[in-house]
């Protein structure tokens, strides 16, 4: 335990005792448990391709010091040094998910990777959190000035975004930014009409996906008619998760994991059913549901509109990527390549999660000088 006097006035000192420590535990319990699930899930996978059986155990324990120190050190920023952090990223990312349609790497239909060191990088993962940030701040815009054109300025970064990643292919990740977007829109007062547009333009994106990329056709086609399509990685999801009962088999003890292809990615929530069972499981739901609901009660006091639409944004992205990894591997939504938070393997997805709930950290820091109140939310701070 960090042991800091309430009397030091060091910038560390300050971090702590205005972090949320609770929220900071909780993630902390969630990188240990991803560490942990690949050991168990990668061993086959890595046998399979010819490398040593800790060969993704290794990686990823190197991504997960890296990312443990850039949640920390994103976790320290002021909110002027965080909005500035959020307006190069975000460039930056776009820029480099532009650049995966000309130098990026294919795999499995979709041009989504940068090769950088012999590492592949997934560019659209770190345009999440940094857009969520971006669309907070031009979105909290009109509560200083009401003249200012925000719904407009607001369509420019999602158009953007949308069309890059609908080029890779990746309609996955462009429903669940469309989606925070709209949430964000919801919250910020935003015009019915508005949001509306937007969910109908998403309904569109994915009918013009089904019909013009034959990935999605054959995902979409699979799910909704089984006997239609090769359903071998849904099949041995079920499969695994009925294996492992209530209880599991056992660290290590899973079978159908053998032969489960992305079982240490996209499927690891199908081997943690397997080898710890549907408690484990359910557990594992209710640590998800923990940080969700720690954040929301924590932006039940938050005057900032910027901080209060960013943090939201960033918590529901968290939440709905969840649910959607959740959802593929209990066969109930189509198969679409999205890691598990914290708990996948894969250095772009755990680097791009510090990085988003390191700012979360950074926007629910606690005033230790000031109290708020919910009627004031976004008023001036109480004396």
């Amino acid at each position: 335990m960090i042991a800091f006097s309430r009397d030091d006035n060091s910038y560390l000192s300050r971090w702590w005792w205005t972090v949320d420590r609770v929220l900071l535990s909780l993630v902390g319990v969630m990188l240990v448990l991803g560490l942990l699930m690949t050991l168990t899930a990668s061993t086959a996978n890595a046998e399979r391709i010819g490398v040593d059986a800790l060969y993704f155990f290794k990686r990823q324990g190197m991504f997960l010091i890296l990312s443990a120190g850039v949640l920390v050190a994103v976790s320290l920023l002021s909110e002027k040094w965080l909005r500035r952090f959020a307006g190069i990223g975000f460039l930056m990312a776009l820029i480099a998910v532009g650049l995966t349609l000309v130098i990026g790497r294919e795999v499995n239909g979709a041009q989504r990777w940068l090769s950088i060191a012999g590492t592949s990088l997934q560019a659209s993962e770190f345009l999440k959190p940094f857009f969520a940030v971006v669309t907070a701040w031009i979105l909290s815009a009109q509560f200083s000035d009401a003249t200012l054109p925000v719904k407009r300025v607001v369509v420019v970064p999602l158009v953007l975004i949308c069309g890059l990643l609908m080029l890779q292919p990746d309609f996955g990740q462009t429903v669940l930014i469309l989606s925070v977007w709209m949430a964000q829109l919801a919250l910020a007062g935003m015009p019915l009409v508005l949001i509306t547009v937007a969910a109908v333009v998403g309904i569109a994106l994915l009918v013009v996906g089904y019909f013009t990329s034959d990935h999605v056709y054959q995902r979409i086609n699979g799910f909704l008619d089984p006997s239609s399509q090769d359903t071998y990685q849904m099949d041995k999801a079920l499969e695994a998760m009925g294996s492992g009962g209530l209880l599991g088999r056992g660290m290590n003890e899973g079978v159908v994991k053998l032969n489960l292809p992305d079982a240490h990615t996209d499927y690891i929530f199908a081997v943690i059913g397997e080898e710890f069972g549907a408690i484990a499981c359910l557990m594992l739901l209710l640590l998800y549901a923990g940080i969700v609901l720690r954040t929301l009660a924590s932006l039940m006091h938050q005057q900032d509109p910027f901080r209060f639409l960013a943090a939201a944004g960033l918590i529901v992205q968290f939440g709905l990527q969840a649910i959607i990894n959740i959802g593929v591997n209990l066969a109930l939504l189509p198969s679409k390549g999205m890691t598990l938070p914290f708990i996948s393997y894969g250095g772009s997805s755990l680097l791009a999660l510090a990085i988003g709930m390191g700012m979360l950290l950074a926007l629910t820091r606690r005033n230790r000088y000031q109290r708020y109140t919910v009627a004031h939310r976004f008023g001036t701070a109480a004396p």
